[in-house]
């Protein structure tokens, strides 16, 4: 019957010299048992936390986890807010954006879509302009903005851009207006009616070989007026005002074939805050 490790056993200590490299087989046993008793209680710990946390509910994946969200409003105010608030609407009417919520966040997101309907190419034709003022536009103030719009968006400011009365480019080139929200800011509101800031790039011009009025950037200031009509944020009034401008970049400009594919192949956005 073979020896327990417990029982006491009897053994000749030699010279470190002379000492053997050898050691019994039941000496080398304890590490590797320890080592596998090791592995075991950890896999097992494992498995439990796994079973633990397969009953738990997945978090939304559109909500942002409170930290982040702690952490957007608290962030240094060196390079200005962070960016914050609701997910996207989803729904649109005549491609523009609608369905915001009823709150000041929502209010921004408006005023943030609107700026870019009201600042688009589509607006130097008589049609389109039209419908998107329909569009936006709080019914009670559709006529006055509906006239206003028309008188800015004439004939003659047509000219200016190097368009005809609807908006048409010459032949072989490409009509750019674009505006782009760089940020919004709340300038008051309620329950009933908002004012927002909207601090906006445009880019403005023709694109092509021989364009007298070459694509430029320009930096201005809108600020909306709306009103809640119990089912969205509607525009009432607006006003513009120029800058903040940054200070111009050293950088090459675009050729007028670069910046006309651009144009063409980069598409516009949906904003909210």
């Amino acid at each position: 019957m073979p020896l327990s490790d417990d029982q006491p056993h009897t053994r000749t200590r030699l010279p470190v010299a002379e000492q053997s490299s050898y050691q019994p087989n039941g000496r080398q046993a304890r590490p590797v048992r320890t080592l596998l008793t090791v592995l075991v209680v950890v896999t097992l710990l494992v498995l439990a936390i796994s079973v633990a946390n397969r009953g738990k509910a997945d978090p939304d994946p559109a909500a942002p986890p409170s930290a982040d969200r702690a952490a957007a409003s608290a962030a240094p105010g060196g390079a200005g807010p962070a960016p914050s608030g609701e997910q996207p609407v989803s729904t649109t009417s005549n491609g523009i954006a609608n369905g915001f919520p009823h709150t000041d966040q929502g209010a921004q997101s408006a005023a943030a879509n609107y700026a870019v309907a009201i600042g688009s190419a589509d607006m130097f034709r008589t049609e389109a302009r039209h419908t998107i003022v329909a569009t936006i536009a709080d019914p009670a103030a559709l006529a006055g903005l509906q006239g206003r719009l028309d008188q800015g968006f004439s004939a003659e400011t047509a000219a200016r851009f190097g368009v005809d009365a609807q908006g048409k480019a010459p032949k072989g080139l490409t009509f750019v207006s674009r505006t782009i929200p760089i940020g919004t800011k709340s300038d008051g509101y309620s329950a009933e009616s908002a004012k927002v800031q909207v601090w906006c790039n445009g880019l403005f011009g023709l694109a092509g070989e021989k364009s007298t009025k070459p694509v430029s950037q320009d930096w201005f200031t809108l600020t909306l007026d709306l009103r809640w009509t119990g089912s969205d944020w509607k525009l009432t009034d607006f006003s513009r005002a120029s800058g903040p401008a940054p200070v111009p970049a050293d950088q090459q400009a675009a050729t007028a074939e670069e910046i006309t594919g651009a144009v063409q192949q980069f598409g516009g956005f949906r904003y909210a805050r």
